[in-house]
């Protein structure tokens, strides 16, 4: 499987945002089929000081998770439309978790494209909602060990050169958009906001 260790994951968000980027998100499905595709796009959170973030405002139900062990998916629904997947960083105790905003598909594409409703491969999953709905990630997957689970973890793919990685304010979001907390790979077409 050659999937992340938990000491890649336990450590300062913004590290494990931009080391994230070029690492293989790969989903197995009930019937045995693989979806994979390269992250190119993620968005770093913490906790209290960070507007924007889901444990702002201390231990919450739905945020809880991020104090949690490191490597667990995050998964949750906003707007009640879109669900999205992230994954659980910093020591256990530490609130912070990655938002997986894109992926470059590679392998089960034409399962993706049924998924997606049969839209243009370069619109698969260019965005975190998107993505979800491609791989058939759903609420029901939240607190999934992605370090031992046979249904959906990131592997190690490639390391990216720090010239191939630009960042930018968080999108989608009325407070803390200054700050320089999203990572994404340099002119790749599958970045959500190009």
């Amino acid at each position: 499987m050659d999937c992340l260790t938990q000491d890649f994951f336990e450590r300062d968000t913004v590290t494990v945002s931009r080391d994230l980027l070029g690492r293989r998100l790969v989903r197995v499905l009930d019937d045995g089929s693989h979806l994979s595709g390269r992250i190119v796009e993620t968005e770093a959170y913490y906790g209290e000081g960070d507007p924007p973030s889901h444990a702002s405002s201390g231990r919450t139900g739905r945020s809880k998770i991020m104090w949690d062990k490191p490597g667990l998916a995050y998964v949750y629904l906003i707007y009640g439309i879109h669900i999205m997947l992230n994954v659980v960083t910093e020591p256990e105790g530490t609130p912070g978790a990655v938002l997986i905003r894109a992926v470059e598909p590679l392998e089960g594409l034409s399962e993706m494209e049924e998924n997606r409703g049969g839209v243009d491969k370069d619109e698969l999953t260019d965005g975190p909602g998107k993505l979800t709905r491609a791989f058939r990630i759903g609420m029901d997957m939240n607190d999934e060990d992605l370090l031992n689970s046979g249904k959906l973890w990131l592997s190690r793919g490639n390391d990216i050169e720090e010239n191939q990685i630009d960042t930018s304010g968080r999108i989608g979001v009325s407070q803390g958009k200054e700050e320089q907390l999203r990572f994404f790979l340099t002119g790749n077409r599958f970045v959500s906001c190009r």
